[in-house]
């Protein structure tokens, strides 16, 4: 089976490169980096291409972020290439994750789990996600969330799934973790490992590339309409299962 990581990494983000260094050794299969899209480059002709606001059901209440949309072309990259290069499955993964000394067992049971349309994710966070165990080696299991977390630090993506969700996210409309949760709009029926086997680091690499400053007014919004949004994410997922 053939498997390559894909390092997701922005090029002016240089305190990032001694851990996209580091990665590139560590990582379990050959390892390349896929330059990720810079939002301070971005046109409006260019994010018109494929932002489409209110485009899917539950509506997203927010309007993405130009580095939102930046970080969600950047992983449509990998995709492409997973597809390009012809492989049964890539490994994607961002710049600003570390690996923990239980990611070996991780990948292991991941890749024995990867199958036509596999989309298997590597949590960070512990205790976020819920449902019934596919497989369970020692102390680490494969199951089908009841709910699919956010997070898109690190995934092992077989080719079908990259075909599905290429096809899928030709317009977009949401920040790509909370697209991957709609099974309903991608075909896909993502799977998580615990533990995940990553830590994201990005407090210790100069701070997140995404995130920019928000006003008193949009945060509020935030808090007020997320709950409201993720119920309706939540009840969906219930039914799609």
């Amino acid at each position: 089976m053939e498997i390559r990581a894909f390092i997701v990494h922005l090029d002016r983000a240089v305190e990032r490169q001694p851990q996209v260094d580091k990665l590139m050794t560590t990582l379990p299969v050959p390892a390349e980096i896929i330059e990720a899209v810079d939002g301070n480059e971005l046109t409006k002709a260019e994010i018109d291409l494929f932002y489409r606001r209110h485009l899917h059901q539950p509506r997203y209440p927010f309007q993405m972020s130009v580095g939102e949309i930046a970080c969600f072309l950047s992983h449509r990259k990998a995709w492409a290439e997973i597809v390009k290069q012809d492989l049964d499955a890539g490994f994607v993964i961002e710049d600003d994750v570390d690996l923990e000394p239980s990611f070996a067992t991780a990948f292991a049971a991941a890749s024995a789990c990867l199958a036509p349309g596999a989309f298997i994710r590597f949590p960070f966070r512990t205790g976020k996600e819920h449902g019934d165990s596919l497989l369970i080696s020692g102390e680490t299991s494969v199951i089908q969330p009841r709910r699919v977390g956010l997070g898109m630090v690190a995934q092992l993506i077989s080719r079908d799934a990259a075909i599905r969700l290429l096809q899928a996210t030709a317009h977009f409309d949401r920040p790509v973790d909370t697209l991957v949760q709609m099974g309903w709009v991608t075909q896909l029926s993502p799977l998580a490992v615990l533990p995940g086997g990553v830590s994201e680091i990005s407090s210790q690499l100069g701070g997140s590339t995404i995130k920019g400053r928000k006003t008193l007014t949009e945060k509020l919004a935030k808090e007020v309409l997320r709950p409201f949004y993720r119920a309706r994410i939540a009840m969906r997922s219930t039914r799609f299962i």
